[in-house]
């Protein structure tokens, strides 16, 4: 295509599952069509909370484990957004393996996160029902009142042993840092002239968008106000982000659309990520290890899977369109 016309522990160690709080809405909305809380705070009061977080759930643990920080830094845009439209919010996403202790106590590691964060008066999330029959379960919950979204899982180290590791991540709700707005930005008109029609970060956010289309394997929708590309400037430099939609997908269609989409990436050597959310479908987001290129693959509350890829302007020109 061109657009211009059970968790592996060698997989968790690439991916780590974080919560996003931001979830799968629609036009600013929170599920169930109530207006979306305003949040206040700064980048280093959602880090200090999130780390809070972390430590309510390891601090009482036994055996006692280390914690191994899983991934980049905590900061960034908000994720599994539904609106079509870019605006200055970002959320903290932090993660940790539990490591040196035995791997036949990852399970009892979730279950203990899970006994921390309950007496605490956390919640679970509708994703959160717990099947603790199996030797590697999962725990998604939220905090009250703050909305904080945490997971609790394990990955299979050996499974004919009943061996896993634990790992615990934890997601801010999306917030507005101070001095930034909420209303959508849009590109600025004289960098995207500055795109020239053989640029290469063009070439890059157009190549991927085609290979992810071809690993979906399910029709794209026409172009919606907010898609298609842009460039995007922040303190880390100049971006090129693309964004489009496929057509709307069943339940069960979208579910094997992103396990398509996952696997492109797995196997082109992407680290990926699982990021449930509210939709209850998680979504997909995947890095570039040499590019830094980013792609987010979402399943949205329209049925349409909506994808976004977001390459530094000035990495290497290494994705054919």
């Amino acid at each position: 295509m061109n657009l211009r016309k059970v968790v592996p522990a060698a997989a968790l160690l690439a991916m780590t599952t974080v919560v996003t709080a931001c979830g799968a809405q629609k036009d600013g909305q929170e599920p169930g069509g109530e207006a979306p809380k305003q949040v206040t705070m700064n980048e280093q009061q959602a880090i200090d909370r999130a780390e809070e977080i972390i430590r309510q759930a390891v601090d009482g643990m036994s055996p006692k484990p280390t914690l191994e920080r899983i991934g980049p830094q905590p900061v960034g845009p908000c994720i599994a957004r539904d609106d079509h439209g870019p605006d200055d919010r970002v959320q903290v996403s932090i993660a940790y393996k539990l490591t040196g202790v035995p791997g036949s106590e990852a399970k009892n590691l979730v279950r203990q996160a899970r006994d921390a964060w309950l007496k605490q008066g956390y919640k679970y999330t509708a994703s959160g029902e717990v099947d603790w029959s199996s030797p590697f379960p999962s725990v998604y919950m939220r905090t009250e009142p703050d909305d904080f979204w945490m997971n609790a899982m394990t990955g299979v180290v050996d499974r004919a042993k009943g061996k896993g590791l634990a790992s615990l991540g934890v997601t801010s709700p999306c917030f507005l840092p101070p001095g930034k707005s909420s209303a959508p930005t849009t590109a600025d008109p004289a960098a995207l002239e500055n795109l020239q029609i053989d640029d290469p970060a063009r070439h890059r956010a157009l190549g991927h968008s085609s290979r992810i289309y071809d690993a979906l394997q399910v029709s794209s929708a026409p172009t919606q106000p907010g898609e298609g590309l842009s460039t995007v400037q922040d303190e880390s430099g100049t971006s090129v982000h693309h964004t489009w939609s496929t057509e709307p997908l069943p339940e069960d269609k979208t579910v094997r659309a992103l396990a398509r989409a996952q696997a492109h990436f797995q196997s082109s050597e992407w680290s990926v990520r699982h990021v449930p959310t509210r939709g209850g479908t998680p979504a997909v987001v995947a890095r570039h290890p040499e590019e830094g290129t980013i792609a987010q693959v979402a399943a949205s509350t329209t049925g349409a899977v909506r994808v976004a890829v977001t390459t530094p302007a000035n990495g290497p020109a290494s994705a054919d369109v």
